[in-house]
């Protein structure tokens, strides 16, 4: 089975909101990080396998949209996929909504690549991690 996206429920805890009872904005990174290891767990693919073969998956760009705030006690869908790869880079798009799917809240996106853990040297994810490739190109099709 070929997946596309994954969904992520999160429901919004009064410690991730603020004075207003709105979540506080840096909240959003956290549950598009939990939408993106949701996602790559259901393509077959873990962080901690890359970490014990002594690298890492740096963010190195963020994109956020704030369309409307999330409120304590909403639960919220976070949509990750893969919205372009070439080999190097990749890049997640992500929407956070209501459950109910009506209300979009956020959009964003982040780019990552990666590098040996000792010394941040990049590597290329077709060669270095060709399981990861193959599970990309896929999710893109």
């Amino acid at each position: 089975m070929i997946v596309k996206y994954h969904e992520s429920t999160i429901v919004v805890r009064y410690a991730e909101t603020d004075q207003m009872g709105i979540v506080y904005h840096a909240n959003y990174l956290v549950w598009m990080e939990i939408g993106r290891t949701e996602f790559l767990e259901s393509i077959g693919l873990r962080y901690f396998d890359m970490e014990q073969e002594g690298y890492i998956s740096p963010v190195l760009d963020v994109h956020l949209s704030y369309k409307q705030a999330m409120k304590y006690g909403q639960t919220a869908v976070v949509k990750t996929w893969i919205k372009s790869y070439d080999g190097f880079r990749v890049v997640y798009g992500y929407e956070i909504r209501q459950q109910d799917g009506e209300q979009l809240h956020i959009t964003g996106e982040t780019e990552h690549i990666a590098v040996r853990k000792d010394d941040f040297k990049p590597v290329s994810m077709r060669r270095t991690f060709p399981k990861w490739h193959e599970a990309y190109l896929k999710a893109m099709k």
